[in-house]
């Protein structure tokens, strides 16, 4: 208890140094080190991921917060917050995987509702950014001559357009990360915290702070663990828009880079790949940010089989994984796809044993807590949380 002593003055002063804590801070809650340490937060979940964001907040030694979604007999999206967010920082978890529309709708839904609610920031986690490969106007036919597009070639196998049609930029074409983007800023979100987005530019489209983490280091942590002569590797780029990402990973590894380049050469033949550089009696490891349908992924791998790679792995960050691709992976000669988990894999791997899975929770965790306490992110450029 407090106790008084004599002051140089002559004046009775009051010694708190042997009063306990609790007497002083009743508000203080000292069996919870998690809340001590990361107070006025609340970590959100929207039904993409669940289980990624039950990581994250296992990670960081907190409970998710209650939020109910439902959907009325129209199908129009009901979300209903289920505890208090004044003054607090808030982060939605919401991947863009699944039915990418209707959780886009609940994830603004989510960040509109705690906005209004009087919440200090709100930030969406967003691993896998919707719509990111819509970050510029396409290409479509528009007059005869020679061709030289990806899509026309599939369009020419299904017999969708004549030989002689060539792909020009269509004036008319959407840029859909950017309507995105303004959707995200309108909704209320004040930070955008995402992974790998297929185009950097797409952090241009946003006025608001936009942390873009890379899974390169989990990705060089997982080819040392896994790979036993990763040191007679090759990193390889499935297509030259990649060739900045390999030639990163190539230059931590201290291996060579190829790079597949695809050309057509009359206007109805479908593109052929040309590999640029010398794989034979080594490791290959392709790396891309996303795979669809794994059409390219599986040619590529062929390709490099042909040409003398040992053993082919395919590493990629966001394992989307539609219509044929679990088939088609099946069938090809890979020794592993490995992707993060920015997208759910359960099915996946139940359905082909060649997949396997990078924990990145804890990266984006990390990121989390150092923009909750005002740290520095740049870390985790280079770096994976211990």
């Amino acid at each position: 208890m407090p106790s008084t002593v004599a002051g140089s003055s002559g004046r009775q002063l009051v010694s708190l140094a042997n009063t306990p804590v609790e007497l002083l801070l009743p508000n203080l809650v000292l069996d919870d080190p998690a809340g001590a340490r990361m107070p006025n937060i609340k970590i959100f979940s929207g039904s993409s991921h669940p289980d990624l964001a039950q990581r994250v907040v296992d990670r960081l030694g907190i409970d998710l917060g209650k939020v109910v979604t439902k959907k009325f007999s129209n199908l129009e999206t009901c979300v209903e917050i289920g505890e208090s967010v004044r003054g607090e920082d808030v982060y939605i978890v919401q991947s863009g995987c699944g039915e990418i529309n209707d959780n886009l709708m609940e994830m603004l839904i989510m960040i509109n509702a705690c906005k209004i609610a009087s919440a200090a920031r709100v930030t969406a986690v967003i691993p896998c950014f919707p719509y990111a490969r819509q970050d510029k106007k396409d290409k479509h036919p528009i007059i005869p001559g020679r061709a030289d597009s990806n899509l026309q070639g599939q369009l020419y196998e299904f017999g969708a357009i004549s030989p002689g049609a060539v792909f020009g930029t269509c004036s008319r074409a959407p840029i859909s990360a950017k309507l995105v983007a303004n959707m995200l800023s309108v909704a209320g979100a004040d930070h955008i915290i995402t992974m790998d987005l297929h185009a950097s530019q797409i952090q241009g489209f946003f006025d608001i702070p936009v942390d873009n983490l890379y899974a390169e280091p989990a990705v060089l942590k997982w080819i040392r663990e896994n790979i036993p002569e990763w040191g007679n590797s090759i990193i390889v780029s499935p297509d030259a828009g990649g060739a900045k990402r390999v030639t990163s990973i190539a230059d931590r590894l201290n291996v060579e880079f190829a790079l597949i380049h695809k050309e057509r050469k009359k206007a109805n033949e479908v593109a052929s790949m040309v590999l640029v550089g010398d794989v034979k009696d080594r490791v290959a490891i392709l790396v891309d940010d996303m795979a669809d349908t794994c059409g390219t992924i599986c040619h590529a791998a062929e390709k490099l089989m042909e040409a003398g790679a040992t053993r082919v792995y395919a590493i990629l960050t966001h394992g989307i994984f539609s219509g044929p691709a679990v088939s088609r992976i099946n069938n090809a000669c890979f020794e592993a796809v490995v992707v993060t988990n920015t997208i759910p894999q359960e099915q996946h791997m139940k359905d082909s044993s060649k997949i396997q899975l990078i924990d990145v929770s804890n990266i984006l965790a990390e990121a989390i807590r150092r923009t909750h306490n005002g740290e520095s992110v740049s870390f985790l450029f280079n770096s994976v949380p211990l």
